[in-house]
């Protein structure tokens, strides 16, 4: 029986994967820590899944480390010297592992793996990520590990820079600019989690979509990562895809 603490247990993922880890038969909830609440209580834990908030996280993992803790993360806002970062703190603590997930949906797996491999057959692509108005990171964890996906993929084929002839623009009117990918958010009551990558040559287009409607669609991924994440032969890894 895996002993799985969270962080970020009260908010809307957080209560989530309580919920998951209720149904699961070979896991159980070991403690649930949110704002406030003493960060001792997860000690008792086999490893701890985090999702709370791009401020707070970098502190949940030094401390989860420090303990020894593996650790599943879903919060979002890692760049490469967060990752780096964690890292160090996992060189010093031999035999604990941290899987950092943009997206613990299969379908977005899926999808951020076909827009790799399509990347190199385009000379245009932007990506748009549509999500409701509460999300406090833009542009998304997984609208950011696409685009380097798709910046990888066109480099190691030697794909020419995207074509864009804009010499004026309002700020933020052609988006974030991820290794050379524009990438769109939007935000907007109603959403859950919904992506487009936008693909187009000489006469004709490819959008790639993913849509999430409920967060129940991530609970798979999470519970996937739970029984994965001590078996990982190194650390951090980043990307669902990695033990699918």
């Amino acid at each position: 029986m895996i002993k799985v603490g969270v962080l970020g247990a009260k908010g809307r993922m957080g209560a989530q994967v309580c919920a998951a880890l209720a149904g699961a038969p070979d896991m159980t909830l070991a403690a649930g820590v949110d704002v406030g609440d003493d960060r001792e209580a997860l000690t008792g834990s086999d490893m701890v899944v985090d999702f709370t908030h791009p401020g707070a996280v970098m502190d949940n993992l030094r401390w989860c480390i420090g303990q020894g803790l593996d650790t599943v993360v879903g919060t979002t806002g890692f760049d490469d010297a967060r990752t780096a970062q964690v890292a160090e703190w996992l060189a010093a603590a031999p035999g604990t592992r941290s899987l950092i997930v943009p997206n613990f949906s299969i379908g977005a797996v899926l999808m951020m793996q076909f827009a790799a491999k399509a990347a190199p057959y385009y000379e245009s692509v932007e990506i748009v990520e549509l999500h409701h108005p509460d999300k406090v990171d833009a542009p998304s964890g997984t609208a950011r590990r696409t685009a380097e996906l798709i910046a990888d993929a066109r480099r190691e084929a030697g794909s020419a820079p995207i074509p864009d002839a804009t010499t004026t623009a309002l700020d933020g009117a052609r988006g974030a600019d991820v290794e050379g990918i524009r990438v769109h958010g939007v935000r907007l009551r109603g959403l859950i989690a919904h992506q487009e990558v936008l693909f187009g040559d000489e006469g004709e287009t490819l959008t790639i979509r993913h849509d999430s409607m409920a967060r129940e669609s991530f609970m798979p991924g999470v519970l996937l990562a739970v029984r994965k994440v001590g078996s990982l032969p190194s650390s951090p890894v980043i990307g669902l895809e990695h033990i699918l």
